[in-house]
């Protein structure tokens, strides 16, 4: 193809990447540098209430926003580096933790972003080979049996994936919360009073079980299109010498499917370390918090109305360095397969 017929194709995309994803990325990172604030200014105020010989009077001094000749009020932009970065680590208490008058972890993970970043990698981590293994494991089940049932079969395994993920964490929520319906059915099986959102592991736990639930039809989707592309003959090869199915699943299956699986790996750590909807539709914010739901947190008004957005660009930046780290070694270990081929 000629270099001018490439960047043909390649410019609107590239357009688009700059002008909605990297450019909002750049101002984030330089935004996460600079504090803007509104200027303050003392006043004197007097208020006098009436009496019987005349009138008691008392002023006081309070702090009110300036403002300019057209009443909106004047802000103020200064340089701050990486004070929120410093901030959001706290390095002096994380030092405090785990010096000899500290308790190490626990009080490591009772400050706000260590705890987020805690539950974000445990929740990415743990639901990974969750829904790597039971993707698969739908996929060889779809592809063996009969074709006659195969097409309600896959609309049902995808039944979970179209779900909107708040509407879903919702749904589960209601099931388990209170009265509801499964918490009821737990209540009769074990003859115990169970509250699954009392305490923050059951909730983890039940979080963790809706990401599996609901992303496992992607990975199903994309196994199952990559067993239709499967040599045959392979196959049948394999069968002949008496490999069983275990082994036909090692050294020939799982080979085949392997770009899938890396890319699979990519687009789920991608998307379970911004988790959030989770934390919204299970209201876990007393118990749980992620990285995506922290920066939400600064970007709420206080009840001054104010936001702390250097944080909140901060804290983003973090995250986004966080994803960078995982997807690290799935991205060189494409890059090396792809040079082997080439």
């Amino acid at each position: 193809m000629k270099t001018r017929t490439f960047l043909g194709f390649v410019a609107p995309s590239l357009v688009l990447m700059t002008v909605f994803i990297a450019l909002p990325l750049l101002l984030v990172a330089v935004g996460s540098l600079y504090s803007t604030n509104p200027v303050y200014e003392t006043i004197e105020e007097q208020s006098c209430t009436p009496g019987f010989t005349g009138q008691t009077c008392t002023t006081e001094q309070r702090s009110r926003a300036k403002l300019d000749a057209a009443g909106q009020p004047i802000v103020e932009t200064r340089y701050v580096g990486a004070a929120a970065y410093t901030g959001l680590l706290q390095p002096a208490e994380v030092a405090r933790a785990f010096s000899d008058a500290g308790r190490g972890i626990s009080d490591l993970l009772s400050l706000d972003f260590y705890a987020a970043l805690r539950f974000t990698l445990t929740f990415a981590l743990i639901t990974l080979p969750l829904v790597i293994g039971l993707g698969l494991a739908v996929a060889l089940a779809v592809n063996t049996v009969l074709k006659s049932i195969r097409g309600p079969l896959i609309f049902a395994t995808l039944l979970p994936f179209i779900i909107t993920p708040v509407i879903g964490a919702l749904s589960i929520r209601w099931l388990f919360i209170g009265d509801g319906i499964l918490t009821a059915a737990l209540r009769a099986l074990f003859h115990t009073r169970i509250a699954m959102f009392a305490q923050g592991w059951t909730i983890e736990l039940l979080m963790l079980s809706y990401r599996v639930w609901h992303t496992t039809p992607f990975a199903f989707v994309v196994f199952y299109a990559g067993l239709q592309t499967l040599d045959r003959d392979t196959i049948e090869s394999a069968i002949v010498d008496g490999a069983s199915r275990l082994e036909r699943l090692r050294a020939v299956i799982i080979p085949h499917l392997m770009p899938l699986i890396v890319f699979v790996a990519l687009i789920h750590l991608m998307d379970s370390y911004r988790v959030f909807e989770e934390v919204i539709g299970f209201s876990s914010q007393a118990y749980r918090i992620s990285l995506q739901f922290l920066t939400f947190n600064f970007l709420t008004p206080d009840q001054t109305g104010n936001r702390a957005i250097t944080r909140a660009s901060a804290s983003a930046m973090l995250t986004l360095a966080g994803i960078v780290v995982l997807l690290v070694p799935l991205i060189l270990r494409t890059w090396r397969s792809q040079r082997r081929r080439a």
